[in-house]
């Protein structure tokens, strides 16, 4: 902790934004709440659940953590509305530079990579539009000629592609057949010119003991009851996927599909997943070029 604020400090000035990043259950909320008690900051949430109100055991908000720290992006949404990236972006620049005007420094925290990345760097090819037809006519090449194509054309420097998934070169080829037509469309973005990104990776055990603590802690805390009480407001069961893990394993045990020890067994196993996919996506927004520092 005494790192982040001695790092953060040397870096501050009145545009930075200071972003602290982990997996699910890494106490990312606390170092961003005992950084903004030390520089007059103002917590924006980068987590695609903790939007929704009503959604707070299952979601993990711990508002009571924040304690005299101004937070923003929490309760913002009902349950049933969608949210997305563009959105988030939209939310986060207003917010940004609300904080900015009142002389304070802005805290990004969260576990949404996908967010985070969205607002430090571009995302023009994002803004092409997906043509279901033209995918049908790409997946049904190989790989190999999905890459003869994709070379043929040419790929820009700024275009990230995966080679190794057949989907994601349908994807690559569809972007760049868009290109030939439309490039001159494409809008930049707005992102975040100073920033300075902490990364917090507990060791394995660490992160899977305070996975299964907090799992329990969630259950005891009333997370059965707060989606009886989702339900009773009328959220349909089939909804409560699209929520995270916590919701859709719980709507599973309301039916009747899961036993209550195979509704706790299962979380706990799907969460620590959850937490490898996060450290996945961390690693990969460091392959494009965002730089973490990991305490």
């Amino acid at each position: 902790m005494n790192e982040l604020i001695h790092q953060a400090k040397e870096k501050l000035s009145p545009d930075l934004l200071i972003v602290i990043l982990g997996p699910t259950a890494s106490g990312k909320t606390k170092l961003a709440v005992a950084l903004a008690n030390q520089i007059d900051g103002e917590i924006i949430s980068a987590d695609s659940r903790q939007v929704y109100r009503n959604m707070d055991i299952g979601t993990g908000k711990d508002l009571e953590e924040y304690r005299d720290v101004p937070y923003h992006l929490i309760d913002i949404k009902n349950p049933g509305d969608k949210y997305n990236v563009d959105l988030f972006r939209a939310d986060f620049f207003e917010t940004y530079d609300e904080i900015i005007g009142r002389n304070n420094h802005p805290i990004l925290c969260g576990g949404s990579g996908s967010y985070i990345q969205a607002v430090l760097q571009e995302r023009r090819y994002t803004q092409i539009p997906k043509n279901e037809n033209i995918q049908h006519q790409l997946s049904i090449l190989s790989k190999e000629e999905l890459l003869s194509q994709i070379h043929e054309i040419g790929i820009p420097k700024d275009l990230k592609i995966d080679f190794n998934s057949h989907k994601r070169l349908v994807r690559a080829l569809e972007v760049l057949l868009y290109l030939q037509h439309h490039n001159e469309s494409l809008r930049h973005q707005r992102v975040i010119n100073r920033y300075i990104v902490f990364g917090v990776n507990p060791s394995l055990d660490q992160r899977r003991a305070s996975i299964t603590r907090r799992l329990r802690e969630r259950l005891q805390q009333g997370l059965i009851d707060e989606v009886k009480d989702l339900i009773a407001m009328g959220l349909k069961y089939d909804n409560l996927i699209y929520y995270g893990l916590e919701y859709k394993y719980v709507a599973l045990y309301l039916q009747g599909s899961l036993a209550y020890e195979q509704l706790v067994e299962k979380l706990n196993t799907e969460i620590h997943r959850y937490a490898k996919r996060q450290m996945t996506y961390f690693r990969k927004m460091e392959k494009d070029g965002i730089k973490i520092h990991w305490l």
